[in-house]
């Protein structure tokens, strides 16, 4: 249960330092608390309110470094900014459903029903840096200790009277919760609050839909919202009302109109569904170009590596540092959502492609792992998955257990990976080496910095598929193009000669170049 001080008859209550008291009183104040500081619980145990920034987006000093390019994007997505201070409470809250998703000013709450304390706070304090992330301002966060959630409420009507004192003390017009609600959870809470109430999968479906570019990219998050709101309809008033039909039709309506009649909200489901059929269709369109591409890698046998991870981890910073691809860079959740292909080069000239991914989350919403199916494919179809943790976050190996969890979701558990250690600048060595020690095949790196990245380059290059024919070749002097050719394909040449029949070669070629090399192959 949360614990709220109060300074009524609570024993414990009079007991507070001056320390809590003005504690206290900046909550109600709304004014800054430093990040990790947590409401007294009176040695209940029972959690208590967790208030500060976000620690699931990291504070460092400089943002990009120079290897991310101009920067562009970022730019224009900074171009609008929202304007604090301007309240968008509802008069009546029967008008949810039927607005633009727009958070402003906003309370936390959050369950902890299993693990420790720590575990439950950390995943508020992601849920905040997502609210941040969206464009809201977080006021306050509450962790409620209780063995399951409330079937009506998600809290419990006690608790969720409670949230209502605390939404009206802070001036607060959307409460965010850290699960996904049921319809009637959510339906429950708001006529409590009176406010605006969102979940969990709610608030990333709202990012995601800020941040996509493509137009494949916005057909997903399309289709996953759809998905998410079509069982969560709910009408009021006039929205209830049939189209036509019983005794309308008497009244000048015309032939064709008597009988039931069609309701407001079900006509909006069967939109919805056409809806989200024709963008089911439109995501199958793009579907082939995106494999023509896959098809055209695989037959030049080009190795492929895939950047995945939690989101925020630097995925797009490394991968600019690795190939300058200048791919938008952001302190901030789920920054980067269209995936980028750069090519890259070893150190000995085998080139291979470097795929940035979208980031993952704990409780990534089922609706986008399946909208993203497409996407996600970069992953399990890469011949190498370089794993991107960042270790200055206060829980990474909760990361690393929430990525894998979506590998096999989507079959890539079976592609080797190379856990990279990123920020590790910014993160505590005792953590960066009980890192080392539970994940034997690892880098340390720091994108921003650039320690590490020749120890990565190197791994990489060790890791992918390399050329597996060796061949012996006499090639003649008027066969210029096929010497241009090893040159240029991935092929390690060896040794070569040039003796008077030829240019005599020893090398190492792929399958499909090694067929078309077959007439010149010499075994003197």
């Amino acid at each position: 249960m949360t614990s709220q001080p109060n300074t009524g008859s609570d024993p414990a209550a009079q007991d507070m330092s001056p320390q809590e008291i003005q504690a206290v009183i900046d909550r109600i104040l709304s004014k800054d608390v430093p990040a990790g500081t947590s409401m007294p619980d009176n040695g209940r145990g029972d959690g208590g309110a967790v208030l500060g920034k976000a620690q699931a987006i990291s504070r460092l000093d400089e943002e990009h470094s120079e290897y991310d390019g101009d920067q562009q994007d970022l730019e224009e997505r900074r171009a609008l900014r929202r304007t604090a201070g301007l309240s968008t409470e509802l008069e009546d809250v029967t008008e949810v459903e039927y607005r633009q998703l727009r958070l402003e000013r906003v309370v936390l709450a959050g369950l902890w029903s299993e693990g420790t304390l720590a575990d439950a706070e950390n995943s508020l304090r992601e849920l905040a840096a997502l609210a941040e992330t969206a464009g809201s301002e977080v006021l306050d966060g509450l962790v409620q200790r209780r063995a399951k959630p409330d079937p009506g409420t998600f809290l419990g009507s006690g608790k969720a009277q409670e949230l209502k004192d605390i939404v009206m003390a802070t001036g607060a017009d959307t409460v965010v919760v850290d699960a996904e609600l049921a319809p009637s959870q959510r339906r429950g809470l708001e006529d409590i609050v009176k406010v605006k109430v969102i979940d969990r999968t709610a608030l990333i479906l709202d990012i995601f839909a800020q941040h996509a570019k493509s137009r494949e990219g916005k057909a997903q998050v399309e289709l996953a919202q759809l998905e998410y709101l079509l069982p969560r309809l709910r009408g009021w008033g006039e929205s209830m009302s049939r189209q036509a039909g019983g005794q309308v039709g008497g009244a000048a309506a015309g032939m064709g109109s008597r009988g039931p009649g069609e309701t407001k909200i079900e006509l909006d489901r069967r939109r919805i569904r056409t809806r989200m059929a024709k963008l089911r269709r439109e995501i199958a369109a793009m579907k082939p170009a995106r494999e023509t591409k896959r098809a055209n890698r695989r037959r030049n046998a080009v190795p492929s590596v895939a950047i995945a991870g939690y989101t925020n981890a630097g995925k797009s910073s490394l991968l600019n540092r690795l190939t300058d691809a200048g791919v938008l860079v952001e302190n901030a959740l789920f920054a980067t959502l269209d995936p980028t292909v750069r090519k890259a080069e070893t150190a000995d000239g085998l080139g291979y492609t470097l795929a940035d991914t979208v980031g993952f989350v704990r409780s990534l919403p089922t609706q986008l792992v399946e909208a993203f199916r497409s996407t996600l494919e970069e992953v399990a179809d890469a011949d190498l998955i370089l794993h991107v943790v960042d270790v200055s976050h206060p829980d990474p190996e909760g990361q690393i257990a929430a990525v894998r969890k979506v590998f096999s979701e989507v079959d890539a558990r079976k592609v080797p990976e190379i856990i990279v250690l990123n920020k590790a600048d910014a993160a505590d060595p005792f953590v960066v080496e009980r890192l080392k020690q539970r994940e034997p095949r690892h880098v340390v790196v720091s994108a921003r910095t650039g320690e590490g990245i020749a120890e990565l380059l190197k791994a990489i290059s060790d890791s992918i598929p390399r050329p597996s024919v060796k061949l012996e070749l006499l090639i003649p002097y008027n066969r210029g193009d096929l010497i241009s050719k090893l040159h240029e394909s991935d092929a390690e040449i060896i040794s070569v000669d040039h003796i008077e029949s030829g240019t005599r070669a020893v090398v190492m070629v792929r399958e499909g170049l090694a067929a078309e090399l077959e007439p010149f192959v010499t075994n003197d």
